[in-house]
């Protein structure tokens, strides 16, 4: 079988990409090796689906427990479905790269990572991101990359490149940063309440690393003949959008002005102005170009009305610096809490609320019996502290079959449960397993730091001597060529019409998890500095509103 294999020198270690020899039918594919741990990455394109409307694209993460010369612990001895943390890496790799195809693309598109060996000194996770980069540029899909993705930890003083295992347990850092040559593209971290600078500092650092790799993907696909497919849009008809941009752009606009609508009230009266422009066209003679683009397209309609609500709300932000409710741009919601309000059969409960999302949280306090097992291939094999998050479709006004979570809901109580990780009783002074649950009552954006903030709520009513408090902010962002406009608390719209999701959880004394995705290619570490620094006061203020309910655990 041939194949060629090519190493790149990295921080003092060698990783090594084989190419050719593996998965042939793929359209791409690349074992990526560094030490004893070796990830299989491959990248599948087929023809799209007649009618959708937006990217599917699906990217996987599979365990194999041979990778550790273990044989699973269930009845079939084999692997099923796959753990939690299997899931959140398939997030991690999907998270940069959907912002990197190109919004036209309508393909089926598919990446695969398989983790097929694994040293206990090297995580697979963000090999595996790395690897799903060059996979899919070897595939010749259309793609903004190069993407690259390390780790970087905090020892003492020191921030080090991709930790190992034991290495992440000691420190106070667990970042992982993917970026290209456009910057940063998404950001992932647990950390030991630290300062905003630290953080800022260490994305940095992990950024400088990143542009090593980057170059590395280029020379790989110089020295293997292969020119990258760089995305060009195909020509779009402008009729519909020209048609909505020039008979609804006043009626859009005054619906945005109008500050004092409720969520409900603004969703009805655009949905009216999309109705009106829908039997105007319909009134349109049969043969107006229009009308006949919107009957050979029924999705071209919504879809264009949707994207000039967009580009009206987006510029309403930048040019006179309102957002839909009327809010400053540093301005947050209306916060509540309350603890206590289940009966006490249930250990502790919480309720937060922050402008229309709502979050209920129960904590259950359980023996050292109750810690659940992991038969995965990380090194820990238990879990004293678990946080559950569900989202329930009345949460946002829709009815459909209730199921068992999806990859949304596990990562998202993933994040709120690391945010709580640092701030729990040292095993050896309070001997429990703890278990909470937040159920999404309303969600207008930022559930998951809802359920940080009812986290808090819950476990001090629980009486769980947490060292600290700890509260959550979703930030937003608005890039329109140099203009840059952060937006703090964002709702549903702006999560939806916005460039960026940045959400922040942490203590008075400094940051404890951090998550951010974009939309767009790239935002420069300046940028994503000012957003982590104009977090702070908000969840401060949060904070604060937290405490007013309750201010030290029950005794």
């Amino acid at each position: 079988m041939q194949g060629q294999t090519q190493s790149i020198s990295f921080d003092g270690r060698e990783i090594r990409l084989t190419t050719g020899r593996f998965a042939p039918q793929a359209g791409g594919s690349v074992l990526v090796e560094c030490g004893d741990t070796a990830v299989l990455v491959t990248a599948t394109r087929s023809t799209g689906r007649e009618g959708i409307d937006f990217l599917p694209l699906i990217c996987d993460y599979e365990e194999r427990l041979y990778a550790a010369g273990r044989i699973p612990g269930s009845y079939m001895r084999r692997e099923g479905r796959p753990p939690e943390r299997a899931t959140l890496i398939a997030r991690l790799i999907d998270r940069p790269m959907r912002p990197l195809f190109p919004s036209w693309l309508r393909d089926d598109l598919q990446v695969v990572a398989t983790c097929l060996s694994l040293d206990e000194r090297v995580p697979a996770d963000v090999l595996a991101v790395t690897g799903a980069s060059i996979a899919t540029l070897l595939a010749g899909i259309p793609f903004n990359g190069p993407m690259a993705a390390v780790r970087v930890g905090l020892l003492g003083d020191d921030f080090v490149l991709n930790p190992s295992y034991r290495e992440i347990e000691r420190g106070d850092l667990d970042l992982i940063v993917a970026g290209t040559p456009d910057g940063v593209v998404m950001v992932e971290a647990g950390a030991n309440q630290l300062p905003e600078q630290d953080v800022i500092e260490a994305i940095d650092f992990g950024y400088e690393a990143i542009c090593e790799l980057i170059k590395a993907q280029q020379n790989l696909l110089k020295d293997l003949g292969i020119e990258q497919v760089k995305p060009e849009a195909p020509d779009e008809d402008t009729t519909v959008p020209a048609y909505l941009k020039k008979n609804c752009t006043k009626a859009i606009s005054e619906v945005l002005k109008k500050f004092e609508q409720t969520k409900e009230e603004r969703d009805q009266a655009l949905d009216a102005v999309k109705a009106e422009a829908a039997e105007a066209i319909a009134a349109l003679k049969e043969d107006d170009a229009v009308r006949k683009a919107v009957a050979a397209s029924p999705k071209l309609l919504p879809n264009s009305f949707k994207a000039l609500t967009k580009a009206l709300m987006r510029d309403q932000i930048v040019k006179d610096g309102k957002r839909v409710d009327g809010r400053a741009l540093d301005q947050v919601r209306t916060i509540s809490a309350m603890a206590g309000v289940l009966p006490r059969r249930v250990h502790g409960s919480g309720l937060f609320q922050r402008g229309l999302t709502q979050v209920l949280s129960t904590a259950t306090l359980g023996t050292p019996s109750d810690a659940q097992e992991m038969d995965d291939l990380h090194p820990n094999t238990e879990k004293l502290y678990l946080h559950h998050y569900n989202f329930p479709p009345y949460s946002v006004g829709e009815t459909r079959p209730m199921r068992s979570p999806g990859r949304r809901e596990i990562g998202h109580g993933a994040l709120a449960e690391r945010a709580i990780l640092p701030v729990l009783p040292a095993k050896d002074t309070f001997p429990y397993v703890v278990r909470v649950v937040s159920e999404v009552l309303s969600s207008n954006g930022s559930t998951s730091m809802g359920s940080v903030c009812g986290s808090t709520l819950s476990l001090m009513d629980a009486g769980v001597p947490l060292k600290a408090p700890v509260s959550g902010a979703a930030m937003g962002l608005i890039k329109e060529g140099d203009e840059v406009r952060i937006l703090t608390d964002i709702q549903g719209i702006e999560d939806f019409l916005g460039d960026m999701d940045f959400k922040v959880a942490g203590t008075e004394k400094g940051i404890t998890a951090l998550q951010m995705d974009m939309k767009i290619t790239g935002l420069a570490v300046k940028t994503i500095a000012e957003a982590v620094n104009q977090a702070r006061p908000a969840r401060l203020h949060i904070l604060e509103k937290m405490l007013e309910a309750i201010d030290t655990p029950r005794e």
